[in-house]
């Protein structure tokens, strides 16, 4: 009897263990549906207009660059140009453009001036003159150091004493600083005569043509 209820116990205790290690059951959530993705209409395809034309460029070809003609020169070591009797030279100060004739004959360069006055500063001598621009007719007072004075000849075979200064004059391509005789002449052929200490070994002179570096 009393096995019996030792295996009764056992069995019974079994079970209550058994109802006890079981789990419970779960509930389940209900499925989440799939959303509903809507169609997209068909794109419509827009054509762009042609553009409209407002101004129509026309390339045209360059011209032809034509070759700077060469100044007519000698031959020899010193291949000099060929100039023309009269030619204009520009004078630095006060920059005014002058014609001068090629005097081949004389030998410094003469420039036609007005008012000439001999003065003194600081110990040494200038030579106070007015000098005309013959384009605008503006008046222009010099004042230039005495270098020396010298005896000029005429072209009637007379004498006159001048003084002498030194200025730059540039004729084409040529600059140079030479002495200048000043003179009140009122008969000169042109405002400058230029002379062979100017034209040595700078340009031949051709007395059938008048302004080439103009020309050229």
């Amino acid at each position: 009897m009393t096995t019996m209820l030792r295996v009764f116990a056992i069995a019974a205790t079994c079970f209550v263990v058994g109802c006890q290690s079981l789990p419970e059951p779960v509930a389940q959530s209900p499925a989440c549906p799939e959303p509903e993705i809507p169609a997209c209409p068909p794109c419509e395809i827009f054509e762009c207009p042609e553009p409209r034309v407002v101004e129509r460029l026309v390339v045209q070809p360059a011209p032809p660059v034509e070759p700077e003609q060469a100044r007519p020169r000698t031959g020899g070591e010193l291949d000099l140009p060929i100039i023309g009797r009269v030619e204009f030279l520009q004078l630095e100060y006060p920059g005014i453009q002058l014609e001068g004739l090629m005097d081949t004959a004389a030998e410094l360069t003469t420039l036609g001036v007005a008012d000439i006055q001999l003065v003194e500063k600081d110990g040494q001598q200038h030579v106070l003159y007015a000098l005309t621009d013959p384009a605008t007719g503006e008046v222009h007072p010099m004042d230039s150091p005495l270098q020396r004075r010298a005896t000029l000849k005429l072209g009637d075979g007379s004498s006159v004493r001048a003084y002498i200064v030194r200025l730059w004059l540039t004729l084409g391509e040529n600059r140079a600083r030479v002495e200048v005789a000043l003179s009140e002449r009122t008969d000169m052929l042109a405002p400058l005569l230029v002379g062979r200490n100017f034209l040595t070994d700078v340009a031949i002179v051709d007395v059938s043509q008048r302004h080439t570096l103009d020309a050229l």
